[in-house]
């Protein structure tokens, strides 16, 4: 009955929200479902993978089309459409490498039609939950149904507090991204001198993050209500619903390393890329792990730049810091901390500016503002220093 519960509710949510453009969704899993039904367990990821990312190319080069060949506006129920699509290719190819890895069992025989339904359901239930279908986090098909056996057998405490604590720091998180944006509503970066020009860009870079921890935050409290996304905790402590989290935001705000922001930034999918591509690469595998982010996020002109820009500064930081880093006793040690984390900020300034803008715009304010001299110098020590190495 939850498992019905959970489908149906996720059903009638993108129907509600997407219109006719929820048959993006239902389409991708009923291709998926029919896939596992008559593809071999260790060649359905194959098959998998290729279908959904060219369904999902499909549509973003459809968009990208209208915005920027026909100048036509684009409905919201599309982007929102596509947006699930990125997040349903997570689930589907997650649930086909578990296929492909034998870590996940899914038999379907024509003749016990009752058996293959109750096999069918929870995979359903798990691709179109109401849930995770608008924001996520990723979880692993085996967790879930584990976690909807448990809500039965052994139901977590009321997650109420928790819910409301976490609501008050989104509204804490959009009261600050409200008033950063109306101080950098009085100022024009252009027409100032550059230090106002970078200090301007990493207020507007944070406010477009705010976006997003407070995105994380309303999924993870939507997913805690329906009781997912707790972890057991000893006796006298006090609950943790934390099981299901895409980031927090001191802990990523506070990386002092790009290496460590791009781990612990939508932790999720970071987790997915690497299980996806940087562990199956034999050759470059960071690039081609940013190379495919390039390509699930739809390939905007900014995509290009801002996911190759901190693909290199990311390889940059792991020789800047192997070179560079001080001995733990070393006086300087809480000094070069502070000016990696300068360093850090910086650049993912450059980065979400980039990435978020989409085309030229983007890359014009940084140009302006000289704040895109930064990756732009790490890039250049990451080649002296393979110079160096070489030597």
């Amino acid at each position: 009955m939850g498992y019905l519960f959970v489908s149906v509710g996720g059903c009638v949510l993108a129907v509600v929200t997407m219109g006719i453009y929820s048959s993006l969704l239902f389409t991708s899993t009923l291709v998926f479902i029919l896939l596992v039904c008559s593809v071999d367990p260790s060649c359905v990821h194959i098959w998998v993978f290729g279908i959904q990312m060219l369904w999902q190319t499909f549509w973003h080069l459809l968009i990208q089309y209208r915005e920027y060949y026909l100048h036509e506006p684009v409905s919201i129920r599309l982007f929102l459409a596509v947006s699930c699509l990125m997040l349903l290719t997570q689930r589907i190819t997650s649930v086909s490498m578990d296929l492909q890895e034998k870590r996940v069992h899914l038999t379907f025989s024509s003749s016990a039609k009752r058996k293959a339904c109750v096999t069918l359901l929870p995979l359903l239930s798990y691709l179109l939950s109401f849930t995770t279908l608008l924001g996520g986090p990723l979880c692993s098909y085996s967790r879930f149904v584990s976690s909807m056996a448990g809500l039965g057998l052994n139901p977590p405490p009321n997650p109420l507090g928790a819910v409301f604590f976490k609501l008050m720091q989104v509204l804490l998180l959009e009261l600050v991204r409200y008033r950063l944006v109306h101080f950098l509503s009085t100022y024009d970066p252009s027409n100032s001198i550059p230090l106002y020009g970078i200090l301007w860009v990493l207020g507007l870079a944070l406010s477009l993050r705010i976006q997003y921890y407070s995105h994380w935050r309303i999924s993870e409290c939507l997913n805690n209500a329906a009781g997912f996304g707790f972890w057991a905790h000893a006796p006298g402590a006090s609950p943790d619903w934390s099981g299901l989290s895409d980031g927090d935001f001191w802990a990523i705000e506070a990386s002092s390393r790009m290496s460590e922001f791009s781990r612990r930034w939508n932790a999720t999918t970071a987790s997915w890329l690497r299980r996806l591509v940087y562990r199956r690469c034999k050759r470059f595998p960071l690039f081609m792990t940013f190379g495919f982010s390039l390509w699930w996020h739809g390939c905007h002109f900014g995509h290009f730049v801002g996911f190759l820009t901190w693909a290199a500064t990311v390889k940059a930081d792991y020789h800047i810091h192997r070179y560079l880093h001080p001995q733990p006793s070393s006086v300087w040690r809480k000094i070069y901390t502070c000016l990696s984390w300068i360093n850090t900020q910086m650049t993912v300034a450059c980065i979400v500016t980039a990435v978020e803008f989409r085309d030229m715009s983007g890359l014009r304010l940084l140009s302006l503002t000289y704040i895109g001299l930064f990756p732009l110098f790490n890039i250049i020590l990451l080649f002296m220093l393979l110079k160096l190495n070489a030597v």
